[in-house]
């Protein structure tokens, strides 16, 4: 007979229980910890279960742009709602892709509901307007502005230069002319519609209401504050003058009076964000317009261009806020471009903004759920009470079949249940992850996977103890062929959890997600804690001399003693008989 290999453990040798034991405590309060840590101590809640509205856009493809639907515009899309929404004063929304061409936007109840779907996946309003004069973004209310900061209303259409307030300083970004320049520009008018007889603007303040009341908001305007930032171009017309917010170069927020609008985003044909080779290698935005846009952006940069800081600006205009403020030098016509202190990132977000009118793509709604916070309780508390019901069921079935070994299932099922808590609670701040209905059925589901994952062992264990194995070897060697069939189950079950997961969107992957943790979490929990445990316990007089109540007791399990065949003894014989 061979003898074993020297470093290799015989099949059927015990291995070191208390060592993996170790491991899966240490990774339990480590885990528990790391939720008490982060402050999160419960699971984050879905719409489903905390009330609320959740919208499914699927993302289209624009015809001549078939490569539009990739992971830059669906994350540049992904910003611009969740912009959106959160300017409606709506708190802890959620919004990320699933996919490659779906949008998740989860609203929570309480919030602008109806505003905040009208806003999600329409293409938002990009105007292109002149600057009037900025500032810093905090109130001034001691500041004495000229008069000539003011913008002409509707009844009187001319629009004074201004004169910019007290610390204002030029922050716009060159723009140059593109490939093709206008070689008569108009060298008159100002910044707005309607420039009087002289092609100068007026001097003359007007004394218009409206007027007075857009200086108001602009000298009280605290643009460091968000909601007065969503607030500042609130309902504004085009062809009105605004004020509104922005970031300089800086980063620090500025607030402008902006003229009526001269060029919106449907006049951009395309932009897009390449190295300034000219420029010590920098990144600069190229923009092409279409032939009305053209002509209309050849028309107000002859104007800016004859004007004086901070009037010589145009103000890029984006759901009320302002993404660039870029000064003219000259009158430029279809092509453009637009450069300064950008980065790969930023050039490439303004390209996008500016390419596809705000929103990089057009999406469809595919689905709109509408969950009230009482029918969320009401199924969260139904959900709970069939997980309860179910395990209840498991618990029972394993006393009254295994008695002892129900022991080793239920502290099993007990770290499960830890782990996977834990590390659902942890996900939710980590990466979004919320806890819906379907969800907490992948949980109640992955109950009987795990119990089918211990039955399977003890069954095996069972079988060796039949074949008159004691309890020891028999744990050891069931163990191989008791591994087999979990791990082979397990696959089969992550498998088509990961596949649910793919091919579906929305509140199914919620349930996929969780099947797919809870299959990862029931092979851990084998490995490291059951079947060590096992081995633990068949050292126990109590297991390992087969107690009736033990769940391995020999007699209820059907073994036969082994049968002792006796010798005869043959009578001595009488030498006298011989």
């Amino acid at each position: 007979m061979a003898a074993p290999k020297k470093g290799r453990r015989p099949a059927g040798a015990p291995g070191r229980p208390g060592r993996a034991l170790a491991l899966i405590l240490i990774a339990m309060v480590a885990l528990t910890g790391g939720m008490f840590w982060s402050g999160h101590v419960t699971p984050r809640l879905g719409i489903d279960l905390a009330g609320g509205t959740s919208i499914t856009l699927k993302a289209k493809s624009e015809p001549g742009k078939p490569d539009a639907v990739n992971e830059t515009n669906m994350n540049t899309a992904v910003g611009i709602i969740e912009r959106r929404v959160n300017g409606l004063g709506v708190s802890e929304a959620e919004v990320q892709t699933q996919g490659k061409d779906n949008i998740i936007v989860n609203i929570p109840k309480g919030s602008n509901d109806e505003s905040a779907r009208e806003q999600v996946g329409t293409t938002a309003q990009l105007y292109f307007r002149p600057v009037l004069t900025y500032t810093a973004g905090t109130p001034t209310p001691a500041a004495t502005p000229s008069p000539n900061a003011t913008a002409g209303g509707k009844d009187d259409k001319s629009t004074p230069p201004a004169t910019p307030s007290a610390g204002a300083t030029t922050q716009g970004r060159a723009v140059t002319d593109g490939l093709k320049k206008d070689e008569t520009p108009d060298p008159t008018g100002s910044a707005s519609k309607s420039p009087d007889k002289s092609g100068k603007p007026s001097a003359t303040p007007s004394a218009d209401p409206e007027i007075s009341a857009l200086q108001k908001r602009f000298e009280a305007l605290d643009c460091t504050k968000e909601t007065e930032r969503s607030r500042a171009g609130e309902n504004v017309k085009p062809e009105d003058p605004t004020i509104a917010c922005g970031k300089n170069n800086g980063g620090e927020w500025e607030k402008y009076i902006l003229g009526p609008a001269e060029v919106n985003g449907k006049d951009v044909d395309d932009a897009s964000a390449q190295l300034d080779t000219q420029r010590g290698g920098g990144w600069k935005v190229n923009m092409e317009f279409t032939d009305g846009g053209s002509k209309k952006f050849n028309k107000i940069t002859g104007k800016l261009s004859q004007q004086q800081p901070p009037q010589n600006q145009f103000a890029i205009v984006l759901d009320g806020e302002v993404v660039s403020a870029p000064s003219v030098n000259q009158a430029l016509s279809a092509n453009a471009e637009i450069s300064g202190s950008f980065t790969q990132e930023s050039a490439q977000e303004l390209a996008n903004i500016l390419s596809y009118g705000a929103l990089p793509l057009s999406f469809n709604e595919e689905t709109v759920t509408t969950v009230t916070a009482a029918l969320g309780g009401e199924q969260l508390k139904a959900g709970l009470i069939a997980g309860a019901i179910g395990l209840a069921l498991v618990v029972i079935y394993l006393l009254a079949y295994y008695r002892g070994l129900a022991f080793v299932a239920i502290v099993s099922l007990v770290v499960s249940a830890i782990l996977t808590y834990t590390i659902m609670t942890l996900l939710g701040p980590g990466i979004g992850f919320a806890l819906n209905l379907p969800a907490v059925c992948g949980a109640i589901v992955a109950i009987g996977i795990t119990a089918d994952s211990f039955i399977v062992y003890f069954e095996r264990i069972r079988d060796e103890i039949r074949d008159g194995r004691t309890l020891k070897p028999a744990v050891e060697r069931a163990w191989p062929r008791a591994r087999r069939t979990i791990m082979v189950s397990d696959f089969v079950s992550f498998l088509a959890a990961a596949v649910l997961f793919v091919v579906t969107v929305g509140k199914v992957q919620g349930f996929a997600f969780t099947l797919g943790l809870t299959t990862l979490l029931d092979v851990v929990v084998v490995f490291l804690f059951t079947k060590p445990l096992m081995t633990l316990l068949a050292r126990t007089k109590f297991f390992g001399q087969g107690h009736p109540w033990s769940g391995l007791d020999p007699k209820r399990l059907g073994v036969q003693p082994p049968l002792r065949r006796t010798r005869r003894i043959a009578a001595p014989i009488d030498p006298k008989e011989a």
